[in-house]
Formats: structure tokens, C-alpha cells, sequence
């Protein structure tokens, strides 16, 4: 699964907009948080985003193991003035079925969550990785599945999903 953000905000008075946080501008190290923190989890990789260019994705592919809890937590982004928050979620997910021996526990959705704090005071444990004390935004499921084919890459279309904070 790749994953990248891009947070806007539009303050209702101005009706402005205004990119609070841009992944796709970064060309190196995103400084995110992952949980857990063990071998055979996330990593931080540059790949080519739907429009050619260069951008710093995560991907996770621990399908074999159950009950599945991987966290992945940006940098502290501050909201200034604005009084609604959009994020843009760019990312892929494998088909299940397409990869060869893959458990029942195989997951082809993912949980959005946010935590609002006044100060940047998250650490590796603070806030605890566990659905409360955030706050659920959707669950998200691919409208495209990557599809892996034997002896081949795997192929498919990069999702897009905006969602109100």
C-alpha cells in the first residue's frame, strides 16, 4: 500500500484556501511516526506518483500476519486560522486474491483518524496507538486494487480520497 497526504484548509470567512501540508513537494525523509516499530512493517520509499513525478510514499506489505495494527502518523501540522481542514489521501491497495497463499486476514480497507492538540507534544507512545483517544474520520476502501499477476509487477490506478476533519 502506498500512502501520501496533502492537507488544505479553507477558512469559511475568506473562503480561502490554503495548504497546510504538501507530501508531494518533499524529496526526502518525511519524519512520520509508524507502529509498530518491529522489522516487516511500513518503509518510507520514493516512487512516481499518476502524474510522473517524484514523491515520498510509505508502503506496508505484511499480509501474512494476523490481526493486523499498523499506525502511521504525520508530523505535527498546525491548523493556524482555519476553521475547516481537508486532507487528500493519494494511495493504492493490493487485491487480496491476487497474491498468492495470502491469509483470510488479508485487508483491503484502511481507518483515516486525527488528533487535535494545541501543541506538538506527540511522541513514539503519546498519543497511545489505539482508536481512542483520536477521532475516526472514514474507512477507506480502494476504488482501484492493484492486481499482482505472476511473474509481473503489479498493476492498477493510484486511488484519491478527500475527507472533512
Amino acid at each position: 500500500m502506498y500512502l501520501f497526504a496533502v492537507c488544505l484548509l479553507i477558512p469559511a470567512s475568506l473562503a480561502l484556501e490554503e495548504v497546510l501540508m504538501n507530501t508531494r513537494a518533499e524529496t526526502s525523509d518525511l519524519r512520520w511516526t509508524i507502529y509498530p516499530t518491529s522489522e516487516m512493517q511500513w518503509e518510507e520509499t520514493s516512487a512516481v506518483d499518476d502524474e510522473h513525478n517524484i514523491v515520498r510514499t510509505f508502503e506496508i506489505c505484511n499480509v501474512n500476519g494476523q490481526n493486523q495494527n499498523n499506525w502511521l502518523r504525520t508530523t505535527y501540522i498546525r491548523r493556524r486560522q482555519a476553521t475547516q481542514v481537508y486532507v487528500e489521501v493519494k494511495f493504492t491497495v493490493m487485491e487480496c486474491s491476487s497474491i498468492p497463499l495470502v491469509p483470510r486476514t488479508c485487508k483491503e480497507t484502511f481507518n483515516i483518524f486525527y488528533y487535535e492538540s494545541d501543541t506538538d507534544s506527540a511522541t513514539e507512545q503519546y498519543p497511545a496507538w489505539m482508536e481512542n483517544p483520536y477521532t475516526k474520520v472514514d474507512t477507506v476502501a480502494a476504488d482501484f486494487l492493484l492486481k499482482k499477476l505472476p511473474g509481473r509487477a503489479a498493476v492498477g490506478k493510484i486511488n484519491t480520497k478527500v475527507f472533512k476533519v
